[in-house]
């Protein structure tokens, strides 16, 4: 393993850990047949560590290989759909889409042909390899697991109307959707037909490519996509869009019966302090049984901590759809599974096979809507063991609390942010420290939803070893003054720093001089 390693790997190239070396398996929209899992189990349990991790791409990685991958075996995942016909192109980032796609009784449009025919042209535009690793597309189908709070570039995202003519409506439609800063979507007006979507998405990702040839940031790195919406306007990104297109681009407003991206809504919400609330009934669409569209059938999604599946239990949960389902898992962008089609009549039994596998579909329990980046191990960026730290975390939390609502955590080594970029309850985010004439493993504690991208400072430089104890007392404390039925967040986006810090008491490992100052 050497220096040369990209830092971002995909399947053929990996990157250099403190574990062995990481790949990471792009996965369409997140679908995977029956022969995939098995494939990918076995590799994992023969070459690494005996088990893959699902990501916040609905990417697959695997971890603590000895060696890269060899020729023969990147030419049969060649074979199974699971590695690009053009090497070059699995460097680019997963095509993210509902989870519930072709499912979802809120669904729209069915985004699975769409994400099917991206792929394709990606392979067939070995050009666009030359893209920044981390262009992202999203699609939404209007479902109720929705992607649109999702981080991507682009987002075509589905709505629909009726014409004022009450007899007569109008088809579905996607709206267009640009990442114009790092952390939002700015609505382009936009309107674009499913025929017409491919098309659009080439134009889009072509002139990118043609502003990013040749330039560098500051820092070295390419630009984003949002750098030359900065430099050119938005206007004028689309005015060349318009020229690599045969067909006018239009802009309207259908009488929307989809919603604005979840980014949007969130800022509103924030205001109202109803922001946790949103992410609280999300986590829950996706975790659980839910009725599909078909009738007569349902799905499950199910929680993975840390997005963690044993190679063992991935080979089961693919017999396990063969015989139960269509023989598909579905990886979510929230590293959970769905198991999907399952006749309503032998869900109790499906029930039961899961859990005998470890498995739950709880959205209150402590690890449900955990999220940690790959931390020290996977990264030379975090200064604290993130994974190994979050499941201390949980073990206790489980141990000594009873959650009747979600507790959305997420876990980052360092300040990037690589864990997750939505509202959340609960961030930690790792440092060094100076302890006892050592450097220690420590955190800052953040809280609510209110201030981006993190929350409000409650705590700096918690040791590493006195989390667990102090996150029991501050959900005690919320557990007590809550008014019911409110999220974490939300509790803490009403009070004080002062309050909060009264009420949590942190232990004699952090220091109440660093406290942030209210």
């Amino acid at each position: 393993m050497t220096s040369t390693l990209p830092i971002c790997p995909d399947l053929w190239s990996g990157s250099s850990a403190q574990d062995g070396l990481l790949l990471r398996m792009r996965i369409p929209g997140g679908i995977l047949t029956g022969a995939q899992s098995e494939a990918i189990a076995h590799f994992s349990l023969h070459q690494g560590g005996g088990y893959v991790q699902v990501t916040n791409r609905a990417n697959l990685q695997i971890r603590e290989l000895k060696a890269a991958i060899a020729p023969e075996q990147f030419r049969q995942f060649q074979d199974l759909g699971l590695a690009s016909g053009t090497v070059s192109v699995d460097a680019l980032r997963n095509i993210m889409a509902s989870p519930t796609a072709g499912i979802d009784a809120q669904m729209l449009i069915d985004t699975r042909p769409l994400v099917r025919a991206w792929d394709a042209y990606l392979q067939a535009h070995a050009e666009l390899a030359a893209l920044s690793p981390k262009f992202s597309l999203g699609l939404d189908g209007g479902e109720a697991v929705s992607v649109r709070d999702r981080h991507n570039d682009l987002v075509l995202a589905a709505e629909a109307g009726s014409a004022s003519d009450a007899a007569e409506s109008l088809p579905a439609m996607f709206r267009l959707y640009l990442a114009v800063e790092a952390d939002g979507l700015s609505d382009t007006g936009i309107l674009i037909s499913p025929q017409h979507s491919i098309a659009l998405m080439a134009a889009l990702a072509q002139v990118y490519l043609d502003y990013s040839q040749g330039r560098q940031r500051l820092d070295g790195r390419r630009p984003r996509l949002r750098h030359a919406i900065a430099e050119w306007g938005m206007a004028g990104y689309l005015e060349r869009v318009q020229q690599c297109l045969p067909f006018a681009l239009t802009r309207g407003a259908l009488a929307c019966v989809g919603r604005a991206p979840v980014a949007a809504e969130a800022h509103q919400s924030e205001a109202k302090g109803e922001a946790n609330a949103q992410i609280a009934a999300h986590l829950a669409s996706y975790l659980g049984i839910h009725p599909q569209r078909q009738p007569g059938l349902s799905y499950i999604g199910i929680a993975l901590p840390l997005g963690r599946i044993e190679a063992s239990q991935l080979l089961a949960l693919a017999d396990l759809a063969q015989a139960a389902g269509s023989g598909t898992l579905r990886l979510t962008p929230w590293q959970t599974l769905i198991l999907a089609d399952i006749a309503t009549v032998d869900l109790a039994e499906v029930q039961t096979q899961l859990a005998a596998l470890g498995f739950h579909w709880s959205a209150v329990r402590p690890d449900s809507a955990l999220v940690a980046c790959s931390g020290r191990r996977g990264c030379a960026a975090a200064a604290t063991d993130t994974q190994a730290q979050a499941l201390e975390l949980v073990t206790h939390l489980e141990q000594c609390l009873n959650l009747t609502q979600p507790l959305n955590i997420h876990i980052s080594g360092c300040s990037k942010s690589c864990a997750q970029h939505s509202p959340l309850d609960i961030a930690l985010v790792g440092r060094s420290i100076l302890a006892a004439d050592e450097m220690a493993e420590a955190y800052d504690l953040y809280v609510g939803a209110a201030v981006k991208p993190f929350g409000r400072q409650v705590f700096q430089a918690v040791e590493a070893a006195a989390v667990p104890r102090l996150l029991e007392q501050m959900v005690r404390a919320y557990q007590r003054q809550q008014r019911s039925p409110e999220s974490f967040g939300s509790f803490c986006d009403r009070h004080s720093i002062w309050q909060l810090q009264q009420w949590f008491q942190p232990p004699a490992a952090a220091n109440p001089a660093q406290w942030v100052a209210s």
